[in-house]
């Protein structure tokens, strides 16, 4: 358990500089002490002592959280994250190690780019996400919802009208800067059914139509939700079960990374060979605080990587299972 501690410590000064380092180094332990990720690197007959730039780590798929139990070292969990989708799908489970190390994690990203939590009063509207007990993005939203330390602060089911009050309320009353977050299908009918002045508010969306309607593009989405709530400010979170960190898109519709984060776009019919950047490929992504896990995980979204990091999101490989957090599909 050493080596956990002594790569956590190292997360909190990670940058540019360092990233490569640490993500060899990374790479190096989870082989060693993560039994499916070993597995899977050897029979790719990969020498990992080869392995000395980032272009040569190689990534695990992401179906392989549906199938195996994906931890480094041996640890009882404190928290079992599960993946959004149908009762045909088989979801797929993180196991986190210490649920306060994910708090830090999810409050610091957010902090960087927001700011302080205590400054906003965060309304979430995440009905499906509700209805389970084990989702990783109302685990993170209810701690940004403690750490406003607001009594408005708080999560909508279905009651949307009593959203619509408290919206109104907090409006008129000036107090703290106010965030909504919400997955697609919920912030739509929101948006058709109570007309809504949110100037100066921030809508913080997640993605996702939930099987409630047809997948819609988030451009398509953005313009709807200007229209209808006359929005001032429309941002975008990219985060997945299988991973401990997340990616904000601030008003330009690209997701910016934290300092511990790297996205990268392979080929599609060829896994190991990566695409210049501004170029459509399948996104790679690197998260060096899932030390506990895999760092190193080939995703089914489809997505561009610019020169300066940033990255969109396109859609979803074909054939590929639908699920929540911010899979809008191309049309």
């Amino acid at each position: 358990m050493n080596g956990l501690k002594s790569f956590k410590d190292r997360l909190k000064f990670v940058d540019e500089n360092s990233f490569s380092d640490f993500s060899i180094d990374l790479f190096h332990f989870q082989f060693e002490n993560n039994l499916v990720y070993k597995k899977y690197v050897r029979s790719l007959d990969i020498n990992p002592e080869s392995v000395q730039g980032l272009n040569e780590i190689p990534f695990m798929p992401i179906s392989f959280f549906k199938y195996h139990k994906i931890k480094t070292l041996e640890w009882p969990p404190d928290l079992v994250f599960e993946s959004s989708g149908t009762s045909r799908m088989l979801p797929s489970q993180h196991f986190i190690e210490d649920s306060n190390f994910y708090k830090d994690i999810s409050s610091s990203i957010f902090t960087r780019f927001y700011g302080n939590p205590k400054d906003y009063i965060i309304l979430a509207l995440l009905p499906s996400y509700l209805e389970r007990n084990n989702s990783s993005l109302v685990y993170m939203v209810n701690y940004l919802i403690e750490l406003t330390g607001s009594e408005h602060s708080g999560f909508y089911l279905s009651n949307l009208n009593e959203l619509y009050n408290k919206i109104n309320f907090l409006r008129t009353s000036g107090i703290k800067k106010i965030m909504l977050w919400g997955v697609t299908f919920a912030l739509l009918e929101f948006a058709c059914n109570h007309a809504l002045n949110m100037e100066n508010m921030i809508i913080m969306e997640t993605g996702g139509m939930k099987g409630r309607g047809e997948e819609i593009v988030r451009s398509d989405l953005h313009k709807q939700l200007f229209e209808k709530l006359q929005v001032s400010s429309i941002h975008s979170e990219y985060g997945m079960t299988e991973l401990l960190s997340q990616a904000y898109a601030v008003d330009s519709g690209k997701f910016q990374c934290p300092p511990w984060m790297k996205v990268m776009a392979r080929e599609i019919n060829d896994p190991f060979c990566l695409v210049p950047a501004g170029q459509q490929g399948v996104l790679n992504i690197i998260d060096l605080a899932n030390i506990q896990s895999c760092a190193f995980i080939a995703t089914e979204d489809l997505g561009r990587v610019y020169t300066d990091g940033a990255f969109e999101v396109l859609g979803r490989l074909d054939n590929s299972d639908m699920r929540g957090c911010n899979l809008l599909l191309s049309q």
